[in-house]
């Protein structure tokens, strides 16, 4: 069987990255990466993405605003639902909360949006992808309290052994990126090898999170092997076999490769 890997969370519209556009494409193609998913971080960017999702057939979109740009613009939950019926996109996010950089008196922007994102997303039927940083206890309650969508994804999964319970219990995923292979990350290789293998993503978050060894460059969808290999190690098992289960559960979150895609 030929290995396959998607990325599901990159930013290829981030300028470092675009300006070589041509080039990461094809480094994907002949690194076996068949899809990825750009992920918006501001609605001011999103004519960027969907330029880049309508231009390439194997690249995807969501509809979202980063917790971190909350105070900037604030979508009203008409316009999220609008931009989310446009083609190509497979998800509702980033969204979710960011108590890392954000003050007291922002949390209640943040907490606000993300309940708007998980509405749009169990309204649209699609999925939700959440950044969630330094916040695992309000991010579970709020997804409790508003009825989390059929599909939630922790993208960049950075919890322990006690959170990815909380993932098993409700059935939500668990995307890992480059951070599983940080030495001082044992938690999170903890939570990974405790976690059922059909809740379990990969994703780069290019340009961010390189992974060792190359650690200091800008990230990219094409160094997804690395992470897979990385995770298949902690779990015991081929890297063959990881990397199908994965595409599994990617279709299964998104359903990237359906003809049925928004029409």
């Amino acid at each position: 069987i030929m290995t396959s890997f998607v990325d599901s969370h990159c930013h290829i519209n981030f300028p470092e990255l675009y300006q070589n556009i041509d080039s990461i494409l094809s480094k994907m193609s002949s690194n076996k990466v068949t899809h990825a998913l750009c992920v918006s971080v501001t609605l001011d960017k999103l004519p960027d993405i969907f330029k880049v999702a309508n231009k390439y057939p194997h690249i995807f979109a969501s509809v979202g605003v980063h917790p971190d740009y909350e105070d900037i613009e604030e979508p009203s939950i008409e316009e999220l639902c609008r931009l989310s019926q446009e083609n190509k996109v497979v998800a509702i996010g980033e969204t979710g909360l960011d108590y890392f950089r954000t003050g007291e008196d922002l949390i209640h922007l943040q907490q606000h949006s993300f309940e708007s994102h998980i509405t749009i997303a169990k309204e649209n039927n699609i999925a939700l992808q959440i950044h969630d940083r330094d916040a695992h206890a309000d991010v579970v309650a709020t997804l409790k309290r508003v009825g989390a969508p059929e599909r939630t994804v922790f993208h960049c999964f950075s919890g322990d052994k006690e959170l990815a319970e909380i993932l098993i219990e409700n059935g939500w995923y668990a995307s890992f990126a480059g951070t599983i292979t940080f030495k001082k990350n044992q938690d999170l290789r903890d939570a990974l090898a405790m976690l059922p293998p059909e809740l379990i993503l990969v994703e780069t978050d290019a340009p961010f999170l390189t992974p060792e060894p190359f650690r200091g460059r800008p990230n990219s969808p094409y160094l997804i092997p690395i992470t897979v290999r990385k995770m298949a190690e902690v779990r015991g098992i081929s890297e063959e076999e990881l990397a199908g289960q994965i595409t599994k559960n990617t279709e299964a979150v998104y359903g990237l490769w359906s003809d049925g895609l928004n029409g």
